[in-house]
């Protein structure tokens, strides 16, 4: 039997690249999702917008929505991060092994979260 980029047995040359072109995909269009969501300026629009306006209680909360959209664009930073090394993965011909111990990655990891960097059991134990 072959083994395909994830290392998995029984699936062709063929179906293995379809499923890395599939990947790839998948990790270009939530590259451009993020890249395409307006980057810095809401946020310098936000900040701008809670500058002394309002009572205490319309700053506070101005305040920690200017914090939750920052939040969100260092989540977004870090996402962009893997895709961009995900793809440097497809590229070198590692994507969808295991970083922490080189096992094949499960496909169905790989479709719930592409730019991914380890398997759920590795996960698993970084989480516990």
């Amino acid at each position: 039997m072959m083994q395909d980029y994830t290392g998995q047995k029984g699936r062709s040359k063929g179906n293995a690249m379809d499923a890395q072109n599939t990947h790839k995909d998948a990790l270009l269009k939530k590259r451009g999702e993020i890249l395409g969501a307006g980057g810095i300026k809401p946020l310098q629009a936000s900040m701008e917008n809670n500058t002394r306006q309002g009572d205490m209680a319309d700053q506070a909360s101005g305040n920690n929505e200017v914090h939750i959209q920052l939040k969100l664009k260092q989540t977004d930073a870090k996402i962009l991060q893997a895709i961009e090394e995900a793809l440097w993965r497809i590229e070198k011909g590692t994507y969808g092994i295991c970083r922490d111990c080189g096992e094949p990655i499960a496909e169905a990891r790989l479709k719930a979260i592409p730019w991914t960097r380890v398997c759920i059991t590795c996960k698993e134990k970084q989480s516990s």
